[in-house]
């Protein structure tokens, strides 16, 4: 498991397991396997988002747990809103150091999903010299 330590320094898993939901309660008749550890699961998250691979093809005994694992963390953190907040705990830490500079930066929207669709043009002329004949 030294990957883990690699991939999760102490001081970044410091600053994110205050902000990780806690535990759901394990049920007192069938509690089936004991859950993951938070942190090898940042783990895997990681090292699939630093290496590119699919979730399925996170080697197990690398980390620790699964690539299901590791993604299902994954969403319900997203869920949870721990990334928002880490960004947020990030930025104001750097602003105390006095090492947050915006004098260059980019605000890059591309990935935002257009939901109303952007403006729609009219129907899309016939490059033909002449409209076809009907078929029908």
């Amino acid at each position: 498991m030294w990957v883990i330590e690699e991939l999760v320094p102490d001081g970044l898993w410091e600053r994110i397991a205050p902000l990780l939901p806690p535990p759901k309660p394990r049920r007192y008749r069938y509690p089936g396997r004991r859950p993951v550890e938070d942190r090898a699961a940042l783990a895997g998250i990681v090292f699939v988002l630093k290496t590119g691979i699919n979730w399925n093809q996170l080697p197990t005994p690398l980390v620790g747990c699964s690539g299901v694992t590791c993604w299902r963390r994954l969403r319900d953190w997203t869920e949870a809103g721990v990334w928002p907040a880490l960004h947020e705990l990030l930025l104001d830490q750097l602003r105390a150091h006095g090492e947050l500079d915006l004098d260059r930066c980019a605000v890059d929207g591309s990935h935002v999903r257009a939901l109303k669709g952007g403006p729609r043009s009219g129907p899309r002329r016939s490059i033909a010299g002449v409209q076809a004949p009907s078929t029908t």
